[in-house]
């Protein structure tokens, strides 16, 4: 789940995933010191910054207790806690229907949680785990696990892509909004829960609790490796997520969601769309010499354009949907080698062409020429110039 909770600067800040690819279940079952609340008055719920029109005060159910949302808190995460189970988390949200979207909750969102759900109490720990200690515990084969993900939110807001026709072309295109200005204006660089600005409001359609792409411009004029003066456009990077806190006639107030890169005046906005996760799913005809397709593409960036890709990195494609490729395909990429066959006599020695295998990219974004993919796997650096084939 994607919460907006998480409000930490900084490429290794891991972001929580949808609801139904979480994590797998704790050992222990935490949440056990959990404190009933007395069912007696109404408890009044401090005024605070969210989407949801959050109940301003609520009665406590007998057996159940209040939890004020937290920064970095997840109902996946607070059903381990408190129920035992994190696959739980559907039991939370259930009893706190104002929350219409249960991927965003908010710092001071306040929420009930039935303790009487919980899968263990006191003195029901398993027997296999009830004697261990952490240095102790074995991993089960058998036990659920993380689904890993080809693709998740993390990777979405740090996509780069082509825009053919120029980025600003791009942003016109799009009815792009800008960041202006910032609410601290002796900060350049910008992180996760700081105040921007934004040039457009109720006016342009915009209302509180919209939610923006942040969009920057990273590379003017990529050219393309090996076809001389071929420009393929200028890269776009997504780089975060803003919400609207206040819409005013013709510019509103946002707070920065999410980011793993840092965010500045100038940045575009676009209207953002929940992207879907990816399960992995990695192919095993990695035999070698790898048959290269006849629509195969070559690698012509590299995110934050890196010299060497590997797992997790980005790349674009000089192919694209024109040429068969759509979101969810896996791709091999290859090197191509040519060794000489000659006795060694010869002036010019007669060659052979070989290829060998590098690792497997996703695609995540298929435009009309080029193509995005995430590596998935790689056994060597990916690196410009190399061969991706179906």
């Amino acid at each position: 789940m994607h919460q907006p909770t998480c409000l930490h600067a900084g490429r290794m800040r891991s972001l929580a995933v949808t609801s139904g690819l979480l994590a797998v279940l704790a050992l222990a079952v935490p949440g056990l010191s959990a404190q009933e609340a007395a069912p007696a008055d109404a408890v009044k719920v401090e005024a605070h910054a969210s989407k949801w029109d959050y109940p301003k005060e609520l009665k406590v159910p007998e057996g159940s207790k209040t939890h004020l949302v937290q920064r970095g808190d997840t109902l996946w995460d607070l059903a381990g806690k408190y129920l035992g189970n994190p696959y739980a988390w559907p039991q939370i949200w259930e009893l706190n229907q104002w929350i219409k979207d249960p991927h965003w909750i908010y710092p001071g969102d306040p929420l009930i949680i039935d303790l009487a759900r919980s899968v263990a109490t006191a003195g029901s720990l398993p027997d296999a785990v009830a004697n261990l200690q952490p240095d102790q515990r074995r991993a089960d084969p058998g036990a659920v696990r993380r689904p890993e993900l080809g693709f998740s939110f993390q990777d979405f807001i740090q996509l780069p892509f082509v825009a053919p026709e120029g980025a600003e072309a791009h942003y016109k295109g799009l009815g792009a909004f800008t960041i202006t200005s910032n609410k601290r204006e002796d900060r350049q660089f910008l992180a996760e829960g700081e105040v921007v600005y934004m040039n457009a409001g109720v006016e342009q359609g915009v209302k509180v609790g919209d939610r923006f792409l942040i969009l920057k411009t990273v590379a003017r004029k990529l050219m393309h490796p090996t076809l001389a003066k071929k420009n393929l456009g200028d890269v776009v990077k997504q780089v975060g997520v803003v919400r609207v806190i206040t819409a005013q006639s013709k510019g509103s107030v946002a707070v920065i969601e999410r980011c793993l890169d840092t965010i500045e005046i100038g940045d575009r906005l676009v209207k953002f769309v929940e992207p879907a996760n990816i399960p992995l799913q990695l192919r095993t005809d990695t035999s070698e010499p790898v048959k290269v397709a006849p629509n195969a593409g070559l690698v012509v960036y590299a995110r934050d354009a890196k010299l060497h890709a590997a797992g997790g990195d980005m790349v674009i494609l000089d192919k694209g949907a024109n040429d068969g490729l759509k979101v969810g395909d896996v791709l091999l990429a290859v090197r191509v080698r040519k060794f000489p066959v000659g006795s060694g006599a010869e002036k010019v020695p007669p060659m052979e062409t070989t290829t060998y295998y590098l690792g497997q990219v996703l695609v995540v974004r298929a435009d009309a020429q080029t193509a995005t993919c995430r590596v998935l796997r790689s056994i060597e650096e990916i690196i410009g110039g190399d061969t991706v084939t179906p």
